[in-house]
């Protein structure tokens, strides 16, 4: 019986998800790209580096990415390829990364030639970057600063390398995310201090700051922060922050 066309309408597959899936057969990896989704989760699959570069390299309209829990040696096939579409990429939890491999994954494609808009990096689009539980230190973050502009929302949580200074970094002035971040998730990383809750006024469109379980700092720093009424640092930063939960940091809108 032939396929209904309801089945075939791209539209009824903007999203695909085969998130746990034991494995990824080639019939899946010839569906998906029949549906050409918008959003792809492929998160705690064992999909190989094959595989993946061969969905990556014929998916030019994709938006999200959710990589959570696979290997890196599937997930650096990311860096054979750019993204222009690209704006969530989702890389929680994936094991054994280190400074270097983000860094093959963010630094321009070696073989672009001056003037081409991949000389900026891959992710140059991507507005939310996840990168919860990677062993990754202000190297990299340095590089998501210089490679990744348009970022809006960043999750950082449970990166045990990211102290006050990594703040500093991402708010410093010659940051373009210092007027680009809305929400950042800092949530478990247990060097930041009490120090670092300053440098968010630098950033004038954070509304969302998630300190939740990071051990050293205080509920008493984070109502200081709010109840601060100094001047702001310009461009003015609007309404106040509250605190609705414990180290959880809001500003409405």
């Amino acid at each position: 019986m032939p396929a209904s066309p309801r089945c075939c309408d791209k539209r009824l597959w903007t999203r695909i998800d085969l998130s746990r899936r034991k494995s990824i057969t080639p019939s899946m990896l010839s569906g998906i790209i029949r549906r050409q989704p918008a959003s792809l989760d492929l998160s705690w699959t064992n999909i190989s580096k094959k595989q993946l570069m061969w969905l990556i390299n014929r998916l030019q309209g994709l938006r999200e990415l959710v990589l959570t829990g696979c290997s890196w040696c599937s997930v650096s096939a990311l860096s054979t390829a750019s993204f222009p579409s690209l704006r969530l990429l989702d890389l929680r939890w994936i094991e054994d990364v280190k400074d270097s491999h983000l860094r093959e994954l963010l630094l321009p494609p070696t073989d672009t030639k001056p003037g081409q808009t991949e000389s900026r990096g891959r992710l140059q689009n991507v507005s939310e970057l996840r990168l919860s539980g990677l062993d990754i230190t202000d190297s990299s973050l340095r590089l998501v600063v210089r490679h990744t502009p348009q970022l809006t929302k960043l999750d950082l949580s449970h990166c045990n390398h990211v102290g006050d200074q990594s703040v500093n970094l991402l708010t410093a002035a010659n940051s373009p995310l210092r007027d680009s971040l809305a929400e950042i998730n800092l949530s478990g990383c247990n060097r930041l201090t009490d120090q670092c809750l300053p440098l968010f006024r630098r950033c004038p469109r954070l509304s969302h700051i998630d300190l939740r379980s990071c051990r050293h700092i205080t509920p008493e720093g984070c109502a200081r922060f709010c109840e601060d009424s100094g001047p702001p640092v310009p461009p003015p930063t609007g309404p106040p922050f509250r605190c609705p939960e414990e180290k959880l940091l809001i500003k409405d809108s």
